[in-house]
């Protein structure tokens, strides 16, 4: 029997718990997954000490790029995107990190192409923004980043122009805005500008239809919520805890 768990701050709407619970069960597993809600990730050693059956953790919001220096050691890709999903405990008891979330989004915008161009706008500078980027460049798209400040590398909300938004197809919110509780908010982007030939992907899954999605549905634009993009992650680091 092993143990497994979500690392993150208030994540108690998190989906990895019932997901992996449920896998495990389906699996007649006397495996265990639990949430780990720290105030602060250099709590993460305390919680390897208290727990040595851990073989692995996910890791989610705000510590994906912070949990990095606590760590022996980070998968190539993990380090090039600059932010880590997954952690494994290996068997001298080091702690390896990885990027699962790239896969995962990969996967699932791969059902929706092609789209009108390959061009995008990235809502959000943190840790799964910092996935979605290295998955547009390998696939060639031209993108933008959208941030509430503006720095050498984002643009901010303000700056969405018609011509910007009519030429940027894929729309991919990164940001928390929205997540339950909080189902009302959504990133100010200029909505009116969407039309059916845009995609609006949000990598949150709880509420399944955001303020963001809707908004976007009902200017006709094709809408994704991360539901999917979670469970090929979540089996993605399954397969590297196996390995």
């Amino acid at each position: 029997m092993a143990r497994y768990g979500l690392i993150g701050k208030n994540i108690d709407y998190s989906f990895s718990k019932a997901y992996f619970t449920s896998k495990f069960e389906k699996e007649k597993r006397r495996d265990t997954y639990q949430n780990f809600d720290l105030e602060h990730i250099d709590l993460l050693p305390d919680i390897v000490a208290q727990y040595p059956d851990a073989k692995g953790f996910n890791v989610t919001i705000p510590y994906k790029e912070s949990v990095m220096e606590l760590l022996d050691r980070i998968d190539k890709e993990a380090l090039e995107i600059g932010a880590v999903n997954t952690i494994k405990k290996l068997k001298d008891g080091r702690l390896a990190g990885y990027n699962t979330d790239h896969y995962g989004f990969a996967k699932s915008l791969a059902d929706f192409l092609p789209l009108e161009a390959k061009t995008g706008l990235v809502l959000g500078t943190g840790g799964a923004a910092k996935a979605v980027r290295y998955v547009l460049k390998a696939m060639g798209f031209e993108y933008l980043s959208v941030s509430r400040q503006k720095t050498e590398e984002t643009i901010t909300y303000k700056e969405l122009t018609p011509e910007i938004m009519a030429s940027h197809f894929l729309i991919v919110n990164c940001t928390p805005l929205g997540t339950y509780p909080n189902v009302d908010e959504c990133p100010s982007i200029p909505y009116q500008q969407i039309t059916d030939k845009h995609f609006l992907f949000d990598l949150i899954y709880n509420p399944s239809e955001t303020e963001f999605l809707k908004r976007g549905f009902a200017k006709g634009a094709k809408v994704c919520n991360g539901l999917k993009m979670l469970e090929y992650q979540a089996e993605k680091a399954w397969t590297i805890w196996k390995s």
